[in-house]
């Protein structure tokens, strides 16, 4: 994928800068967005310039300031002249308890998992338009199977799923958007989840954690090896979705 842009939300760390290192490594131009990780994110684009010059920059925004996307978009074409692909990877996650939920909670949660992919898809559009470009989001099985005490979250990410069907028809012919929804992989490294996860992992046909690489694999394959899938939710979650 010589010359192509791909913009990545929230890869200065963890799963997203695992697809930017998989894009880069295919030949992309990579733009790694980042809120607050400024030293991770300037990290990651030296190491890549270090290994092809002048192939990775980075681009600092908070996107709840929905105002602000479509002047982050044009600072994004600005870098080299154009963007291919958009993947929606920022994402915030946290327990909020039926009785517990605040009206902050349903602001952070849908604001980050699935208003702000709306409006950076909406302010990208065009240009994806005249590039034949394509958007992938990243959703989470839980937007299928709801994780108990995650109600807020599950109910964004089950959003991002119907957005992703939305953009597939109304940007088709020209853009594709499809949906990749991992299960057990890298979770919050906190002790209050280690019973769900292994849970999770117990109830998987595999019987084991996924990897960050498997989710960034599957990234590339509807990037580049998928020109005729769009508005497809691809589980990449040890069949997890096959059990109770």
């Amino acid at each position: 994928m010589p010359d192509k842009v791909a913009l990545v939300t929230g890869s200065a760390r963890r799963i997203g800068a695992v697809i930017v290192r998989e894009l880069h490594a295919e030949g992309m131009r990579v733009v790694i967005h980042y809120r607050g990780s400024r030293e991770p994110a300037e990290a990651l684009a030296a190491e890549l310039n270090a290994a092809r010059p002048d192939s990775a920059r980075t681009v600092q925004m908070d996107l709840g300031d929905i105002a602000g996307l479509p002047r982050l978009v044009a600072e994004v074409i600005g870098l080299w002249g154009r963007l291919d692909v958009l993947v929606n990877n920022a994402s915030t996650f946290y327990p909020t308890p039926f009785g517990q939920i605040t009206e902050d909670h349903w602001e952070d949660l849908l604001g980050s998992n699935l208003k702000a992919p709306l409006f950076l898809s909406q302010a990208a559009a065009p240009e994806l338009k005249r590039r034949r470009g394509c958007i992938v989001n990243i959703v989470d099985i839980h937007a299928e199977r709801p994780l108990k005490e995650y109600p807020v979250y599950s109910v964004a990410k089950a959003g991002l799923v119907m957005l992703t069907k939305a953009l597939a028809r109304d940007l088709g012919p020209e853009v594709r958007a499809n949906g990749v929804a991992p299960g057990a992989i890298l979770w919050p490294e906190a002790p209050h989840h280690a019973a769900q996860h292994a849970d999770i992992i117990r109830r998987t046909a595999l019987k084991r954690e996924g990897t960050p690489e498997d989710i960034a694999r599957t990234v590339r394959f509807l990037i580049n090896e998928a020109p005729y899938i769009t508005g497809q939710i691809i589980a990449v979650d040890g069949g997890r979705t096959l059990s109770n």
